[in-house]
């Protein structure tokens, strides 16, 4: 397993048609290709701890919906207008994202400063483990470069045919 997250990600980068391809043929069977990454991501997990990475936090940015926003600010103190002002901006699909990598709120020890209040997608990534995997093959592809888990992950599944 490689755990390097620069490693992984080229890799995953040198593997990424294959893996394309591999995630399409088994998104044709849903029910499979849910009960192969929920093995796979309960096995990796075992063995991988997100605070020895934080590569997502360091290299990409999470969508903060409204109430992300909104409770993120109330726990900091702030209104929303200067919170989004400070840490966001609109990105081109109109989504909100942070401003700058790594994240403003990754503390040195890759612990999250406001990780009982984090977005959404912050607390679903690296999104192995939901129903219906069929419907962000491509979000997942993209995540094999930036998570060692994901990569290893897709590894496995590859692996088990």
């Amino acid at each position: 397993m490689i755990k390097d997250p620069v490693l992984s990600s080229d890799q995953a980068k040198s593997l990424k048609g294959q893996n394309k391809k591999l995630l399409n043929e088994l998104g044709k069977d849903h029910r499979l290709m849910d009960q192969k990454f929920h093995h796979f991501h309960d096995e990796v997990f075992k063995e991988m701890d997100c605070l020895d990475c934080a590569n997502c936090c360091k290299t990409t940015s999470p969508i903060f919906l409204q109430e992300d926003i909104d409770r993120i600010a109330a726990y900091l103190n702030v209104k929303s207008g200067p919170f989004i002002v400070k840490y966001l901006e609109m990105d081109e699909e109109g989504d909100f994202v942070l401003k700058t990598a790594p994240c403003s709120f990754l503390n040195a020890d890759n612990t999250c400063a406001v990780y009982n209040v984090r977005p959404e997608a912050c607390r679903e990534y690296p999104h192995t483990n939901r129903k219906n995997m069929h419907e962000i093959i491509d979000l997942t592809l993209e995540n094999t470069v930036v998570c060692p888990a994901v990569n290893e992950i897709v590894k496995r599944i590859k692996s088990s045919f």
